[in-house]
């Protein structure tokens, strides 16, 4: 019989993948340096083959092989924690760790309000929370390192599962006193005519925001480079009248504008019989997942939180 090699020297392999540093791999794994190293070289060994490069080289570099391997024992760490997970969620389903991955348009303004609804829904689920950019938290999705993402459609989920919960509609952002302001609705038309603000290039928010208005994509009219990271910052500029943004009304209802001269109003839909320019919010998950039931069973509860009607 083949002899195969242990989760543990796997671990140690992802670990160094990961970190790209021995002793922070080391650090991550909580071993010393030297047992991790010897644990790769076992591997090495009873793989007869060439995982790293030896050389002068401070970071560990991968061979071809040696990346492929990894690719491969990130699945199959996935697939015993999956023999694990299916045992314990027929035992006692929506109870354990829930690893749930959100996005930073998301997060701090549904999180307050969700996780006390969750807690009293469900005592004996225990989530550890994630927050990233769409792509990362898609990544760690399909490599078995998170169990249940809460995102913003259109994305490009890969093979993941999606269910939309709610429709989150954007609204315009304005100075204090900004003439657009006077209006009860802001046509979405008037914004071309504006200095627009957005989220840099990676956040989904900005790529939405752009679509469900109708608007090009690249850099927005009037944009000339400027820029943020969070929408914390966009509310900042717009109260320093730099220009004009848009903004998720759960993002507004969280209290993203506390404290700052902004003035937000509905945007007015292109055509009349048109739909509210809004992004959808939505539940991502792995399909062959054995907790995919369970994450089916959370949307309700997830949904109720987010209230943005």
């Amino acid at each position: 019989m083949t002899a195969l090699p242990s989760p543990q020297q796997l671990r140690y392999l992802l670990a160094l993948a990961d970190h790209g540093h021995f002793g922070r791999a080391a650090t991550a794994s909580a071993v010393t340096q030297s047992t991790l190293s010897a644990g790769i070289i076992a591997l090495e060994r009873q793989l007869d083959a060439a995982l790293l490069e030896r050389g002068t080289a401070k970071r560990p570099v991968f061979t071809p092989l040696g990346l492929e391997v990894v690719a491969r024992a990130r699945a199959a760490l996935a697939a015993l924690e999956d023999v694990v997970e299916t045992a314990a969620a027929a035992r006692d389903p929506l109870s354990g760790p829930l690893r749930l991955g959100i996005i930073p348009t998301i997060g701090p303004f549904l999180l307050p309000r969700l996780m006390p609804v969750l807690r009293a829904a469900f005592p004996r689920l225990r989530l550890w929370l994630r927050e990233d950019q769409t792509e990362r938290l898609v990544a760690q999705l399909e490599g078995g390192r998170l169990d249940l993402l809460l995102l913003a459609l259109p994305c490009a989920c890969g093979e993941a599962e999606t269910l939309p919960i709610a429709a989150d509609p954007f609204l315009a952002a304005l100075p204090a006193g900004h003439r657009l302001a006077a209006r009860d609705r802001v046509p979405v038309g008037a914004l071309s005519a504006e200095r627009l603000l957005l989220l840099e290039d990676g956040h989904c928010l900005r790529e939405h925001a752009l679509d469900a208005c109708g608007l090009p994509h690249g850099v927005a009219p009037g944009e000339e480079g400027f820029a943020a990271t969070s929408l914390h910052t966009l509310v900042q500029m717009v109260a320093s009248n730099l220009g004009v943004t848009l903004l998720p009304q759960l993002a507004v209802q969280g209290g993203v504008l506390a404290g700052a001269a902004v003035e937000v109003r509905p945007l007015e839909p292109a055509t009349p019989a048109g739909p509210v320019p809004a992004r959808s919010l939505a539940l991502a998950w792995r399909g062959r997942s054995p907790r995919a039931a369970e994450s089916r069973s959370l949307a309700p509860a997830i949904a109720a939180s987010v209230r943005v009607d």
